[in-house]
């Protein structure tokens, strides 16, 4: 009976590629085969950081990983080593990986991880709200009453909340944030972290709205709600 493998959760750039670490690359470097969102987005990656390829990528995504988690975790069982990188940030983290790490708990293999950025913790880091207590959501569900529904059921709650949006839907999102948590509810919304065009926005929610409707809305967005009271 061999060995079992490990699976290594890799953090990857959410922007910067400097932010890769050395172990990342060594983990990268050593695996049996590389689990990942898109293989042409790891697939440049892998040429950035020149590590070879060889055909070892995999996807594993959103559509595939509930019966992948199964298949990967025979392949562990079997002594091979594997790797799971998100296209950008930590796995698991509102991204595929949750079915692969529980279906590994359940069989009692072995996880690890070689950690890195993140972007909820980066626009925490960054925002100037409050970071003792925080609670993470994700993406809301898209409509505009689901949105309120939510901001109403958290209007008084002790922590900051942190929310990623789309560049589609930003304009909407502060619009219900504004109209349901008030124009002086301080928030912070950070646009394009790590990258070139790295923008971030703290202050009363109407006018951080109205900065980010003048700006670029391009990229991904995460927004930072301070908890009720909370003043710069």
């Amino acid at each position: 009976m061999p060995d079992t493998g490990t699976l290594t959760l890799v953090a990857a750039p959410i922007g910067n590629l400097s932010d890769i670490t050395p172990r990342a690359v060594d983990v990268l470097t050593a695996a049996s085969f590389i689990a990942c969102e898109d293989t042409r987005v790891t697939g440049k990656l892998l040429s950035k950081l020149e590590i070879e390829n060889n055909g070892k990528l995999i996807s594993y995504r959103e559509e595939n990983e509930s019966y992948m988690a199964g298949e990967i975790a025979d392949r562990m069982e079997a002594g091979e080593h594997i790797a799971l990188i998100a296209d950008a940030g930590t796995p698991a983290i509102s991204d595929p990986g949750f079915r692969l790490v529980r279906e590994c708990r359940k069989r009692g293999l072995k996880v690890t991880t070689a950690p890195g950025v993140s972007a909820v913790i980066t626009a925490l880091s960054l925002s100037g709200l409050p970071s003792d207590a925080f609670l993470y959501v994700g993406f809301l569900a898209p409509k505009s009453a689901a949105r309120k529904r939510f901001f109403e059921a958290n209007q008084t709650n002790d922590y900051t909340i942190i929310i990623y949006e789309s560049c589609h839907r930003i304009g909407k999102f502060l619009n219900d944030l504004v109209s349901t948590l008030g124009p002086d509810r301080c928030i912070s919304v950070c646009r394009e972290l790590t990258k070139l065009h790295e923008t971030i926005y703290t202050g009363p929610a109407s006018e951080v709205r109205d900065r980010v409707a003048d700006g670029s809305q391009k990229g991904e967005f995460v927004i930072c709600i301070a908890k009720d009271g909370f003043e710069l």
